[in-house]
Parts: structure tokens; C-alpha cells; sequence
């Protein structure tokens, strides 16, 4: 019996149309030197936000939209509203969590309610919604600046490792 190929031959214009798309959006270029460094994650977000306040249990911070952090579509890109609200999480947790303690992220969720666009104004503001022994929740949100409207809500939680006593 012969065998049959479930693979079908792709059409050499879907492959172009492709191709096209990747080099609209940049897949093609090469990457920066100054993302190629330790750390360049943090480097790229920090220059975006700036920090309003921290207090026990709450951080504020402000977020400008810019072409670094934008999608295809003009508006912020949701991997980084992603990146931000992991980076707000884990400092607005280490107010409340000792820095002797390691703390890692069990669960990251996020609601994407509105697009922010080009040169918009954010408030990112998280709290810790409950902090016991084990396990540490913070929420954060993300407003425009000018109209309080949300543009996402996310959620986090973090388990504490406990220290090992030898």
C-alpha cells in the first residue's frame, strides 16, 4: 500500500504575501547591539516608564507610549503591557516580601480592554491584593492619564520559596 502525503504543496504566492508581512513588521532586521546585552529587557522598559511612588504594599508609575513598545497596529504591543505588568508585580511584591525570601511567578493574567496609542500617557498602578506565608497576589492596572479610561487589568501571584535551614 502506498503512503499518502498529508503535507499539500503551499502556494508560492501565499509564501511571498508572507515574506512580505514579516519585513513590514520588522521580523527581518537584525537585532540592536544594545539588545544583545545582560539585561537589555530591563534597559528597554525602563526607558518608557518612570516611577510616581512606592509604598508598602503599592507602586505608581507613569508609562509613555512609544515606537519601541508599539504593534503593527499603532497601539501599545501586548507583550509589553506583558513585560510591564510582571516588572510592576515583582516590585511592588518585594515591598511587602522580604528580599531574603525568592519569590517566582506561579501565574501572570491580563485583561486587555482598550489600545493605547503612539505618544499616549499611562498611570500603571499596582497593589498587593493579599500576601500571606506561601503565596503573594498583586494586581495592576493601566490607565490613560488624562481620563482615568483602563486600558488593561492584570493579575499576579507569586510563590515564596521558603528558606532552607541546614
Amino acid at each position: 500500500m502506498a503512503q499518502q502525503s498529508s503535507a499539500k504543496e503551499v502556494d508560492p504566492e501565499d509564501v511571498s504575501k508572507v515574506i512580505v508581512f514579516l519585513k513590514e513588521v520588522g521580523a527581518s532586521s537584525s537585532i540592536p547591539d544594545d539588545c544583545c546585552t545582560n539585561d537589555s529587557y530591563s534597559n528597554i522598559l525602563g526607558r518608557h516608564i518612570k516611577v510616581h511612588k512606592i509604598q508598602r504594599g503599592r507602586l505608581i508609575c507613569h508609562l509613555s507610549v512609544k515606537p519601541a513598545i508599539l504593534n503593527f497596529f499603532g497601539g501599545i504591543h501586548g507583550g509589553a503591557i506583558a513585560a510591564f505588568s510582571e516588572r510592576m508585580a515583582i516590585a511592588c511584591a518585594r515591598t511587602v516580601v522580604a528580599e531574603d525570601k525568592e519569590i517566582f511567578l506561579g501565574e501572570l493574567g491580563i485583561s486587555y480592554l482598550s489600545a493605547a496609542p503612539h505618544n499616549a500617557e499611562l498611570i500603571m498602578e499596582a497593589s498587593v491584593v493579599r500576601s500571606g506565608r506561601n503565596v503573594t497576589v498583586v494586581a495592576v492596572e493601566f490607565k490613560f492619564n488624562d481620563t482615568g479610561k483602563l486600558v488593561c487589568a492584570s493579575h499576579a501571584t507569586f510563590y515564596n520559596t521558603p528558606i532552607a535551614k541546614l
